[in-house]
C-alpha cells in the first residue's frame, strides 16, 4: 500500500507540539520534511522532531515531488495563499482552521480543487473525535427527545500583545480563534444550517481584536446560543438540551490524549439529579484527523471537512461581525 509523504509548511507551535507528534509512526502515512523561512529554524524543528528532510522556504516544500500532501498551519491571513499554490503544485492539502477569512476565498479553493483533482480540507479535528461523532449519534437517535436548545462557552485568557492571536491583520481575535468551533460542532451534530443569527462583540480598546462575543444561532429546529472570549478564564463547554435529557460533552474542543472523552447524559430532576456517564476510548484526535485525511488520498474519499462545509462556516463567523457592527439579525439562507 502506498504511503502518504507529508510536508509542513512552518514550525507553529500546534505543529509541533499537536498535530506533528499525532502523526508519527504510523503506515498509511508519514511526515517526511517541514518548511520554514529560516533554513536554521527548520532544521531545529527537523532535528527535534525526528523529520529527515527541512527546508529554508516555504515555495521549496512544495514544490518538492517527494511530498504528496501540505499541512498548512501558517497563520490566519496567510492561509488562502499558501493554500492555493499547494493546490497548483498539485499536492492535497489539510489547512488549519480558520481555513479562510472571507467566503469567496473558499469558492476560489473549490475551483482550484476541482480543477487539480487534489483532495483540501479544514483542520476541525473536532470532526475526527469519537466524542463528537457518538454526540451526534446520540441527537440523532431521538434518546434525548426533541431538541430545542443548544449552548456553548469556549474561553482562555491571552493578553500577550506580540501573540499573533491579538493582531487583527493576522485574523487574530474570538471569532476566528475560537468562535469557529461552536458554530461548527453545533453544525456538526445536528446536521442543519442555521438560517440566522445576532451577535455581541466586545473589542480590546488596545490590540483591536473582539474580545468577548456572544452569539444567537437561529436552526431550523433549535436555537443555539455561545459565548466566547480570549480574556476570561479558560472553560469550554457545550450542551444539547432535550425534552427528555440533555447531552454535556465536557472538553469539547481540548479534548485530552492521556484519558478517556466522557459524554455526560442528564437525566433531569433538579433534586437527586441522575448523570449517565458515556466514556469514550482513550485517542488523539489529531492522529485520527490525519488519518481520516490520509484515507480519504489512498481511497478517493471525502475529506472529514470539505471546503463546501467551510463556506458555510466562514460564512457564518463573516456574518457574526457583521451582526454585531448593525446591530441587527443578519439572514443565512
Amino acid at each position: 500500500m502506498q504511503k502518504i509523504r507529508w510536508g509542513v509548511l512552518g514550525a507553529a507551535k500546534i505543529a509541533r507540539e499537536k498535530v506533528i507528534p499525532a502523526m508519527q509512526g504510523k503506515k498509511e502515512y508519514e511526515v517526511i520534511g517541514i518548511a520554514s523561512r529560516s533554513l536554521e529554524k527548520a532544521k531545529a524543528a527537523a532535528d527535534s522532531l525526528g523529520i529527515p528532510k527541512h527546508y529554508g522556504s516555504y515555495e521549496e516544500l512544495i514544490n518538492d515531488p517527494e511530498i504528496d500532501a501540505i499541512y498548512n498551519p501558517l497563520p490566519n491571513d496567510l492561509h488562502i495563499s499558501y493554500t492555493l499554490k499547494c493546490i497548483e503544485a498539485g499536492k492535497h492539502v489539510l489547512c488549519e482552521k480558520p481555513l479562510a477569512l472571507e467566503a469567496e476565498d473558499v469558492q476560489l479553493l473549490i475551483r482550484a480543487r476541482d480543477k487539480a483533482g487534489v483532495k483540501v480540507g479544514e483542520a476541525f479535528m473536532v470532526a475526527s473525535n469519537p466524542q463528537w461523532k457518538k454526540a451526534r449519534e446520540i441527537i440523532a437517535s431521538g434518546e434525548l427527545g426533541t431538541l430545542r436548545a443548544v449552548q456553548g462557552f469556549f474561553s482562555y485568557y491571552n493578553r500577550q500583545k506580540d501573540n499573533i492571536r491579538n493582531i487583527p491583520e493576522n485574523g487574530g481575535g474570538g471569532v476566528w480563534d475560537i468562535g469557529c468551533y461552536p458554530v461548527f460542532t453545533s453544525r456538526f451534530a445536528l446536521g442543519e444550517e442555521p438560517q440566522r443569527l445576532a451577535a455581541l462583540l466586545d473589542f480590546d480598546p488596545e490590540f483591536g481584536t473582539d474580545r468577548v462575543g456572544s452569539v444567537i444561532l437561529q436552526y431550523p429546529s433549535v436555537q443555539m446560543t455561545f459565548s466566547i472570549s480570549t480574556q476570561l478564564v479558560p472553560y469550554q463547554r457545550m450542551m444539547f438540551y432535550g425534552e427528555k435529557k440533555a447531552l454535556e460533552v465536557r472538553i469539547p474542543f481540548n479534548a485530552p490524549i492521556d484519558q478517556p472523552n466522557e459524554l455526560h447524559i442528564h437525566h433531569g430532576d433538579i433534586v437527586g439529579h441522575h448523570v449517565e456517564v458515556v466514556k469514550l476510548p482513550v485517542s488523539d484526535q489529531y492522529t485520527e484527523q490525519a488519518e481520516e485525511f490520509s484515507r480519504a488520498i489512498l481511497q478517493d474519499t471525502e475529506v472529514p471537512v470539505s471546503l463546501e462545509s467551510t463556506y458555510q462556516n466562514t460564512r457564518i463567523l463573516e456574518a457574526i461581525f457583521q451582526a454585531a457592527k448593525e446591530e441587527r439579525w443578519i439572514n443565512l439562507g
